[in-house]
């Protein structure tokens, strides 16, 4: 039996110790403490770990750390959505985005050519400045090779990258496969139609995609999964690890609700009874802002992997 206990600040507090000491606050402090616990079994258990994330965590400042965490070698395989994608170039390529506020006057940043993610800005320049990027990279890709994969064009775009920060750029670095099942679902895939309207015998081949996410694991082997907010990128690993036998372990972090009955909201808990997660594995369920409680959690981690010479 486990009993509630205050937390205490003490000078010299590390991240892990936090953690630790929320485990014993409550509410989802609670879960926050089975999630860094989750995922240091996974790891320790050699599992297959798969990361998913949605586009806004790289508008964000977790960009860097997502590409530091493929550095260090905590995700075999990653599954995301191309608005990310587009935006880790943009940063590559030196783009900032400001900080503004959640309370914006949204017309008159439309006149100003400014876009808002909630508290975030970017500018329409960036985009345009994306569109002299990517042209040049798809043309290059092309005359490589007519029928390419989303997994191949976003390696290819990495190893062309420079920036030790940048997610494509480690994860080509490092052999891990970026997915990315709805490439045409932003700006790089308007470039890719625009390009394809000039090059009809250009191809890109998501249906085997599909196939090499599915051929990414195996029944054989232990398989974890951290989510981080919902959608297409998180059903994309969890169907290829409902194929192969269902998920050991899964870590879901999201601020969607189980009650709307959506993929984002979708607790581990019901994804048992599709067989996605198997009925005896650690499954931990945290809501929250994952700019916040990723952070803390990963940190987490990687002091005890550190501490135990793992990584």
């Amino acid at each position: 039996m486990e009993f509630v206990k205050d937390l205490k600040w003490k000078e010299g507090m590390d991240v892990n110790e936090l953690v630790s000491s929320l485990g014993k606050v409550g509410f989802q402090s609670v879960e926050l403490k089975k999630a860094q616990e989750n995922i240091i079994k996974m790891k320790k258990d050699g599992a297959k770990i798969y990361l998913t994330f949605t586009s806004n965590m790289v508008t964000s400042g977790l960009r860097g750390f997502f590409a530091q965490l493929i550095k260090l070698g905590i995700p075999d395989v990653i599954v995301t959505t191309v608005g990310g994608m587009e935006e880790d170039i943009m940063k590559a390529y030196g783009e900032e985005f400001v900080i503004g506020d959640f309370q914006a006057n949204d017309v008159e940043l439309y006149e100003k050519g400014v876009n808002r993610v909630g508290n975030l800005f970017i500018r329409n320049e960036s985009y345009s400045k994306f569109e002299d990027l990517v042209s040049p990279i798809i043309k290059g890709i092309y005359s490589k090779k007519k029928r390419v994969t989303p997994s191949e064009i976003f390696k290819e775009i990495g190893l062309g990258l420079k920036d030790e920060d940048s997610i494509l750029y480690q994860a080509a670095k490092n052999n891990v496969p970026i997915f990315c099942p709805a490439i045409t679902d932003g700006a790089f895939g308007f470039h890719l139609f625009m390009f394809q309207q000039n090059n009809k015998d250009f191809i890109v081949d998501v249906v085997k995609d599909f196939q090499n996410i599915l051929f990414s694991t195996s029944q054989d082997e232990k398989k974890g999964l951290i989510s981080l907010g919902g959608s297409i990128s998180k059903h994309h690993a969890i169907l290829a690890c409902l194929l192969n036998g269902g998920l050991d372990y899964a870590v879901y972090m999201t601020t969607a609700r189980h009650t709307s009955g959506s993929m984002s909201g979708a607790t581990t808990n019901e994804a048992k009874s599709w067989g996605k997660v198997k009925d005896d594995s650690d499954a931990i369920t945290v809501i929250g802002d994952v700019s916040i409680n990723f952070p803390l959690v990963m940190i987490s981690v990687l002091e005890e992997l550190k501490k135990d010479e793992i990584i």
